[in-house]
């Protein structure tokens, strides 16, 4: 008799859900203790949170898994209407870890995707997507985490690579032992080259440890525009900046020998062998150094004579400007004698600012239109004064004595532009340039190279 009385029951379910009598048919449903059908029927309708009440109310073997597809679907209808954050809580409590990054995502959390990622067993499938979105948003660390925990190097280096991130890719490419980097890396340095990216390439190279490579470019773009005589400051803060980028070169290549080398006699031999090839490889590297920072000092003693004669300081400016001649191959004669002939006549050192005439007016490429001008600018003066040095250079003189008794270069001051005469200077730790110690001690930078002085 209960056989046919359910039989029955089932029918009238059946018949209710027919007629869309849904109600009536899950309340006949659950009158027969037949709860499974009553969620079935909520599945086949897609009344997803009347599922998950009806598998609360009750108990199941089955429930645990019934309840992630119950969440899972109202986490889609979530999703389906760009809800994102009432997506991500259903998804968390269907473990659906797929759609749960893709919810992170368009929600820009990436605190949470990152978190996520790093939950993720090693060689997950969901890793390399998870690195996708974060080279898409430009977080190169969490991309290349991502990538690495799945084993996924080149990949981690190509996002390195995209997100100008050559430090890292260098790094990632010594430590899994992968040496297309190098090809690459010049590969994308002449693409920058041929669009004429200059600085772009050298900040490539010097990112990714090739100080050398940037070094001989800066040195080349300082020249270029040096011709183009715009602005000398910046001339010589390049120079500066070549002749660093080759002294760090040299500390890299001894830092790296040194660590290769750390407690292995054998291998420590060898790193000293290393370091005997660098040293005579780079003979025409220091030769670069040399020329950067003698090119530098040209354009720091330009700038320190027209400071000085502006300032009034003329005695100094006419020292600082005499200075310039040992450096004709690298400035312009016709702007270096100038400058000395200028200040020559502001200190009424008119035998000097005559000798400085006789050598702008013997020039070969000047126009002859600015020769002329030479001439009737020293005829005007000359006319006026007798080219003879009305004051006595007490600097000058030390230094003619000293030069006849000595073949060396004294040095000079890089704070005053005199010539140093004291047994006792200071000199600068990273450009070794120097200058008397009463004039640095005022200062907290060289001059030169703008390096901490103390």
């Amino acid at each position: 008799m209960f056989m046919f009385s359910q039989n029955e029951t089932m029918k009238q379910a059946e018949v209710a859900a027919y007629f869309r009598r849904f109600e009536e048919a899950e309340r006949l449903y659950m009158e027969m203790d037949r709860r499974d059908l009553a969620v079935t029927l909520r599945k086949k309708l897609g009344d997803w949170f009347r599922v998950v009440q009806l598998l609360k109310t009750g108990a199941g073997g089955g429930d645990d898994l019934q309840l992630e597809e119950a969440w899972n679907a109202i986490g889609d209808y979530y999703a389906d209407r760009q809800k994102w954050k009432e997506a991500v809580t259903y998804y968390v409590q269907g473990r659906n870890q797929e759609r749960l990054a893709e919810c992170y995502y368009a929600l820009e959390d990436y605190n949470g995707l990152e978190k996520m990622s790093e939950m993720l067993l090693e060689n997950h499938k969901l890793l390399p997507d998870i690195g996708a979105m974060f080279v898409t948003v430009g977080m190169c660390e969490q991309a290349v985490q991502a990538y690495t925990k799945c084993n996924q190097v080149k990949q981690a280096i190509d996002c390195c690579v995209q997100l100008n991130q050559w430090n890292e890719a260098i790094d990632l490419a010594k430590t899994h032992n992968i040496k297309e980097i190098d090809s690459l890396l010049a590969k994308y340095a002449q693409h920058l080259l041929e669009k004429d990216k200059i600085l772009n390439a050298i900040e490539l190279y010097r990112k990714a440890s090739h100080y050398l490579e940037a070094a001989k470019l800066l040195h080349q773009l300082a020249r270029k525009e040096s011709k183009r005589k715009t602005k000398p400051l910046r001339v010589k803060k390049m120079y500066v900046l070549s002749a660093l980028l080759i002294q760090k070169y040299h500390d890299h290549m001894k830092n790296t020998s040194k660590a290769k080398s750390k407690g292995k006699t054998k291998e420590a031999q060898s790193a000293l062998v290393g370091l005997l090839e660098e040293d005579s490889a780079s003979i025409s590297d220091t030769k670069l150094s040399d020329s950067a920072w003698r090119a530098a000092e040209a354009y720091h003693f330009f700038l320190l004579a027209q400071r000085q004669l502006y300032d009034g300081y003329v005695d100094a400016a006419m020292n600082t400007a005499l200075q310039l001649r040992e450096y004709d191959d690298i400035l312009d004669p016709a702007d270096l004698y100038a400058l000395i002939a200028l200040c020559c006549c502001a200190n009424r050192a008119f035998g000097t600012c005559s000798k400085a005439f006789i050598k702008l007016e013997s020039l070969d490429d000047v126009n002859p239109e600015i020769k002329q001008q030479y001439q009737e600018l020293a005829l005007e003066i000359f006319t006026k004064h007798s080219p003879k040095d009305s004051k006595a250079n007490k600097d000058n003189a030390n230094l003619e004595a000293l030069m006849k008794d000595s073949d060396e270069k004294l040095p000079v001051c890089i704070v005053t532009g005199r010539t140093l005469v004291d047994y006792q200077f200071w000199m600068c730790g990273t450009c070794k340039h120097c200058a008397f110690e009463n004039e640095i001690q005022t200062r907290h930078n060289c001059p030169l190279c703008h390096t901490p002085s103390q």
